[in-house]
Parts: C-alpha cells; structure tokens; sequence
C-alpha cells in the first residue's frame, strides 16, 4: 500500500462456518476504515461485501472478496489493512481454499449460540493444509439469545487445544469488551477473568525466547515491549491463537479487534513463502517481483480482472511481467484495488497487496506471475474435486449457439466448476461441489451472457464386455441393379486378458478374404464397439479373432466387409454371454457420529459396500466404494440427512459387473430409448 511499510501490513481471511457473521463483521470492519458510509447488514440486503444479486436474494457469500484499507490504531501507527471474505457454504469451498493462498493469517469466527461446527473445522483444517500457521478467532453474535461466553470459550478450546487464549473478553451485559493487554481500568464485575487471562498471555510471551522464559521464572516483571514482541511471535507460530469477542451490528468490540490485528497477527515480512522448488520469496520492495493469481472475474465493463497476491517486491501499472506458469510474457496497463462495487487505480502494489489486473491474455487461477527474466513458479492452487454433476442442454437454438462460451466464462472463474463432454453418453456435464453451486453457475449465465439451459441427471457411461466365447457370422450381399454389395465374415469372440496387448486376430488363411479388405472388417468392428451388442454402450475386454469369410470379386467392397464385421461381432457378443459394467467410485465420506446409522444404511440401499471407519478432527470418516449411478445426487442427500454437516470427496475406481436384476431395467430402459 502506497505511504506503508510492509511492517505495517495486516493480509488476513475471514473463515467460518456458513452464517457465523463473517460477513457482518468485515461489514463493521468496512464501516470503521471509513470504506462505507453507513454499516451494511446482510439481512437487509445493504452489505458492501454481499452486493450481487445471487448473494443478497439467498443471503449467503457465494465469492471471496478482499478489500483493504487504513487504521489509524491507539498508538498512532497507521495500518494497511487487507481483510478478506470468504463463502461459508460448503459448495463455495473452492474459494477459501484461494482466499488462503492470498493472506498471511486467518480469522475464524464462531457463532456463540451454535459453538464450533462443521465449516469451522473445516476452515481450521484448510489453513492446516496451506500452511497459515497464524490464525485469530472471533466469537461473534453474544447478543443473541442463550449465548454463553465462557461455554463458547470452552468449546474452543476442547476443538483447537489450550492455545486458544482470550485477548479480549466481553462484560457480561456485552455492553462493551475488555482488551485483556491494553486495558488499564478493568470493570471490578471482570477483574478477575481479565487478570486471570493476562497472566496466562504473559506466560505464552516468555515461552517465544529463553531470555523471557528465565526472566519470567524467576519473577521477574515483563515489559510491555517484551510481552509485545512475545505475543507477536506466538501467533506466528501457532503457539497462540487469540481469542476476540465482537458484536458486529451493535459496533462492540470491532475497536479493540483491529487493535489487536495490527498488534499480534503477522506482516509479510513475518510470514515465510516459499516457491515450489522451496526457495523462500523475499518480501522486501527491492526484491524483484512475484505473485500469485487466486481469483479471476468477469466484470461487465472492463472485462476479466485477475486477483493477484504480491508475494515479493514491486508491481508497476504500465509495465511488463512474466506468467512463469504459462511461459509467457503479460502486458500491466493498469492495477486496481476493488473494495466490493468500488474501483480505484493505484500506480504500485508491495508485498501483502491485493490488486487486480485487468484483460491479462494468458493468465488464469493458480498461476505465477515474476518479473521479466525470472521464473519462480509457486505449488498448484489444491482446488477440492467435483462431486456434483448434471447434463446441461441448451433450452432455444439460440442458447445452443452460445452455451460453449457460457459454460467456459463460469469455469474460468471459478476453477471448481468444470464442463465434461463425455464422448461416450454424448452428453455435456456440468460439475461442481453442489446442487447450490450448479444453480448459481447457471444463474450466471443467465445473467452474464443471456443463455438458459435445462438441467437433468446424467446418463451413466456403462460398458459392456463377454464373460464368455461366442460365434459370429454375417454375410453381406445386397443387389440392386449394376455392381452390388458382397461380404462375409466368420469371427469368434471372448474375453481378453489383461495381459494380452492385442484385441484382434487375422486368422485367415487361404485368401478367404483378401488382405486389403481385413482393414474394412476391423473398421466395421471398432464402430461395433462404440455401440455395444447388448444396450448401446461401449465395448471393451474382449478379444476378436477373425477366421473365415468370402469375397466376389466384383462385388466386394470395404463398406461391405465393415458392415459384415459389424453385423458378426454383435451375433458373437449375444452368444458369449454379454455382461454390463458400471463405474465403481471410492467414496470417502465425513458425517457427524450421530448420523453414522443413517448413511450406513442409505450405503447399503445404494449397492454400496463400505471399506473402512475411522475418526478425525471431531468427526468419523467412511471410506466406500459406490457405483456412480448412486452418487448423481448425493452431496444434496448427505447435506439433508447430516443438517449440512456431512460432506465427500470421491474418485473413480474400477468398472465392475452390474448385478443382474440392476442390468435388466438398463436393457430394458436403452431397449425403450432405441425404439423412441
């Protein structure tokens, strides 16, 4: 930020379980740094950080968002602050996990009447995972009704560990909030508990350094510099996660929280970044260049912005970059810093800077910008896998038209949503992490681009194979004035071995069909296996041996042996006895344990066998193997029958053979389709 060292900057996510009141506190935090002129709610739809359609008509942050500012603090230190918000909702968890990758520390709110849930564990396992050693938690909503303080604390501290220390704790009214470090005429109704709380963060400062640790047992009084620098250095290692109190909507505690940011939570300079061979990136402003790119928009006037955190040195509107990611090079023709709706162009960005870059060619999420003539390349964004999937088909000839642009304008900016086109059920997939984040993919085109598209279930891409040997033949001959058609073909069928590299056998001896014709019934065959014998599905594992046919000599053709062979391997699969396959996928499901009885059994109605249990952060963990066909649906099921506690991940597996009475009404329904 322009006028502030790097030392003054304070990069942090606010993370939390859906509706812990987030975005109410960025609102207060928005409304305090003089960015809003009035505190936004996101209950009335006034939220500067909630302001698109889809966030304020279903009342739930769908992007993160940073937005940054100054702080002026007590001590008259002046604070660039970089504060940003992130999705609760698990279908927008491909957002924190690139909010994380942009920020030196985390904030994870926790609503007082509801404790520690689901999405805060899930927030405090993502900065596990992306290495944010720094983190606060903020309990918030102690206004409500059957709100307790010290039970709330407690449950902390039973989910995180005896790390989790009060810094700031509210009077019991909630009237106001002590800053347990700062405060100076402590409310005798708290005295103790401040008292008690300092006692334990002067301890937790001495523990940083040996110096402070003798000088502290041997009852020797701290400095306030000292009981500073301590703190300081336990947050950063994780040794010390403070605990604040806020009432965001009433402007209690918000104060003494970003007191306490610019006091304890890490600068740039504090938070060591490494690329992806290891080497730390150096934050100084003489250093040369580096970002990463974590979040891209498409903004109606200006078109695509790309998010790009400044790892390390200087960043220059007018000037010219590298993508290390891509290998090529980037033209700057402007940086701007987007607080929600609101745009403004800045000449430079440092370490701990957000900005955006506007219609960047090449660029895209998860990439490595450098300066020119170095290449420092940073490890992969770990977007979670899809679970959710859904065919989408144009509603008017006119969507058909622009649906591929659509499609690719939602994926691009968001990089957990992703388009398959499947060549063998000839259908076009949307995926995503849930049924809510699908629809709003959907809206966006709607919105965005002016497409509508119809949403159904997918089909499964079953295949089909033989269990068994089977003969065929087909003589082709057709005669309808002038050179006919002639082509006949003997075959046998049967399962081929993994071992076995080669599918077919050309058997013939004798010149029963000469050899410039062998192609032709090869073609007819592999067209064959596209289509299936038994439902239209794929072919795959088997072994065809081709050993007798005829030809005429003036009748004979290529189109006549590819639709001999064709014809033969169809008859020879029906006698081979043809099973379906369907794809098996390896689920891995997490649930709280009061609903381990109900997804058991709902596995056990989904064909489903189950491989394992075991039990992490707080939660049981099932590992199961399920077919596809099953799991459409099944991250709005699990939602429902966990209260929205549960949630997946799955890959594929195997294909396995379809249970008969299942295969039946799959050759009966394909049967129906054929017909239609």
């Amino acid at each position: 930020m322009k006028g502030i060292p790097v030392s003054n900057v304070r990069n942090v996510a606010v993370m939390g379980h859906t509706g812990s009141g987030k975005t109410s506190l960025i609102d207060a935090i928005l409304y305090k740094l003089g960015l809003n002129d009035r505190l936004g709610s996101v209950d009335s739809g006034s939220s500067m950080a909630d302001y698109t359609d889809e966030e304020k008509s279903r009342k739930i942050t769908i992007s993160s968002k940073p937005f940054q500012g100054t702080y002026k603090t007590q001590s008259g230190k002046t604070i660039g602050l970089v504060a940003t918000d992130t999705p609760g909702y698990m279908d927008f968890f491909g957002q924190i996990i690139a909010a994380s990758r942009a920020v030196d520390a985390a904030i994870i709110a926790v609503d007082a009447s509801s404790g520690v849930q689901v999405g805060t564990r899930r927030a405090w396992k993502c900065c596990d995972q992306q290495g944010i050693s720094a983190r606060a938690i903020v309990i918030t909503c102690l206004d409500k009704d059957n709100t307790d303080y010290a039970s709330t604390l407690e449950g902390i501290r039973a989910a995180f560990g005896p790390s989790c220390a009060p810094v700031v704790i509210p009077l019991p009214d909630c009237s106001g909030v002590v800053d347990v470090i700062a405060a100076k005429d402590v409310p005798a109704e708290v005295a103790g508990i401040a008292e008690e709380a300092k006692g334990s963060l002067v301890e937790l400062a001495a523990e940083t350094d040996d110096t402070l640790i003798e000088k502290f047992l041997g009852g020797e009084e701290l400095s306030p510099e000292e009981i500073s620098k301590g703190l300081e250095n336990a947050v950063a290692s994780g040794g010390l996660i403070p605990v604040f109190a806020c009432m965001a909507q009433k402007d209690v505690g918000v104060a003494e929280f970003l007191e306490g940011c610019a006091r304890l939570l890490p600068s740039p300079e504090a938070h060591t970044i490494s690329d992806a061979e290891g080497e730390e990136i150096k934050t100084d402003a003489s250093a040369p260049f580096s970002a990463i790119v974590w979040r891209t928009v498409n903004d109606p006037f200006v078109g695509q912005l790309s998010f790009l955190r400044v790892l390390g040195g200087t960043l220059k509107s007018d000037s010219e970059i590298t993508n290390a990611s891509k290998g090529q090079n980037e033209r700057v023709s402007s940086l701007l810093v987007v607080n929600g709706k609101k745009q403004s162009q800045v000449d430079e960005a440092t370490a701990g800077d957000i900005v955006a870059i506007p219609k960047l060619k090449f660029t895209k999420v998860g990439d490595t910008l450098c300066a020119v003539g170095q290449k420092v390349i940073c490890n992969a964004i770990p977007f979670p896998k899809p679970v959710m999937f859904q065919a989408v088909t144009a509603q008017t000839q006119a969507d058909e038209d622009k649906i591929g642009t659509a499609l690719t304008r939602v994926c691009d900016e968001d990089p957990t949503l992703s388009v398959d086109r499947n060549r063998e059920t000839k259908e076009m997939v949307l995926q995503g992490l849930g049924d809510v984040h699908i629809d709003v993919a959907v809206e966006m085109m709607k919105s965005r681009s002016n497409v509508k598209v119809n949403l159904s279930t997918p089909k499964v891409p079953y295949r089909e194979t033989v269990t068994g040997q089977g003969e065929g033949h087909y003589k082709h001959k057709k005669q309808s004035g002038g050179r006919g058609q002639f082509g006949e073909v003997y075959l046998r069928v049967e399962k081929k071995s993994p071992a076995e590299e080669e599918w077919f056998v050309n058997a013939i001896v004798g010149g029963a069909i000469p050899g410039n014709f062998i192609p032709a019934v090869q073609k007819g065959l592999l067209e064959r296996m596209t289509e299936g014998a038994v439902a239209g599905y794929t072919v795959q594992d088997v072994k065809v041996t081709l050993y007798d046919g005829s030809f005429h000599t003036v009748d004979s053709s290529e189109v006549a042996f590819k639709i001999a062979g064709s014809r033969a391997l169809k008859e020879a699969m029906l006698e081979a006895k043809p099973v379906l396959l369907e794809p098996i996928m390896t689920v891995k499901i997490t649930l709280p344990e009061n609903a381990m009885g109900d997804i058991n059994g709902d596995l056990n109605h989904k064909r489903g066998r189950i491989m394992g249990m075991e039990a992490a952060d707080g939660m049981q963990v099932i590992t199961a193997e399920v077919p596809q066909a099953e799991l459409f649906r099944y991250s709005a099921e699990l939602r429902s029958m966990t209260a929205g506690q549960g949630s997946f991940e799955m890959d594929f597996n195997r294909y396995e053979v379809v249970p008969a009475n299942v295969a039946q009404k799959i050759i009966a329904s394909a049967e129906v389709e054929e017909e239609e």
